[in-house]
């Protein structure tokens, strides 16, 4: 598989032979992005004991608190 950006294809003619996915077309994206912001408060309601989890760190850390929040959860107030 090839990326335009990250991984270019390696010639001219191969490059003219790909072709963007129809799924990654700007409306496409558009019509996701809002279906998940229009579902993502039932979801919220739904699975209300979840927690969040700041994924932007150290994957280790990561892990940890997910397993603390499994393991031993952290007392609420009810």
């Amino acid at each position: 598989r090839y990326h335009t950006t990250f991984r270019p294809a390696p010639t001219p003619e191969i490059q003219a032979r790909l072709r963007q996915n129809p799924r990654d077309k700007e409306e496409n994206i558009e019509k996701r992005v809002e279906t998940y912001y229009r579902n993502v408060k039932e979801l919220e309601d739904f699975y209300e004991d979840a927690f969040y989890v700041n994924a932007d760190q150290d994957p280790h850390v990561v892990f940890e608190f997910i397993e603390s929040c499994i393991i031993k959860p952290l007392p609420c107030k009810k």
